[in-house]
């Protein structure tokens, strides 16, 4: 999909490599859900959880963060602050989670997985993957339709200007 207002093409394009990402990750809990934690040795698994570990960071730190102090508010401000309350509170419930699969995904990149760690990993894992593939799928039908048609060209280029410029 494309979109007209820069802000929601940008978390677009974020929500698609989230949903890649995801993925990814959830080809390899099948795989160890049939055989034990996956192979260190494989460079697609050192390179999925090196990019878990960077990209669950970037969407909790930047992304979330960049939608609760701008666009929500943004929204709370035109009237419209319920579906800014309802993404929080899923913020607030997959930030410790996606926290969590990240710094077990940078251990793991380096040390590999212990027995009690992919037993950890493996279910916050699933969790995250479901909490955030839902998210992604009520920001795109929800959130951006909302930024893309209420959202005046002057709020847009300052708004864009602030996420390009904390990227």
């Amino acid at each position: 999909m494309s979109y007209s207002n820069r802000i929601s093409q940008a978390l677009h394009d974020e929500h698609g490599a989230t949903v890649a990402l995801m993925e990814r990750l959830e080809q390899m809990l099948a795989r160890g859900r049939r055989g034990g934690p996956p192979d260190m040795a494989n460079g697609n698994v050192a390179r999925l959880l090196s990019d878990l570990s960077a990209g669950m960071e970037a969407e909790i730190e930047r992304h979330f963060a960049f939608e609760e102090d701008h666009i929500f508010t943004y929204l709370e401000a035109a009237g419209d602050a319920g579906i800014g309350e309802h993404l929080t509170g899923e913020h607030a419930a997959i930030r410790p989670i996606g926290t969590r699969v990240a710094e077990i995904a940078r251990t793991a990149a380096a040390n590999g997985f212990a027995p009690a760690e992919w037993e950890e990993f493996k279910h916050l894992a699933q969790d995250l993957s479901d909490r955030m593939l839902a998210h992604v799928q009520k920001e795109e039908m929800a959130l951006l339709p909302v930024i893309e048609e209420s959202m005046d060209a002057e709020t847009e280029a300052r708004l864009y200007q602030e996420y390009v410029e904390n990227a």
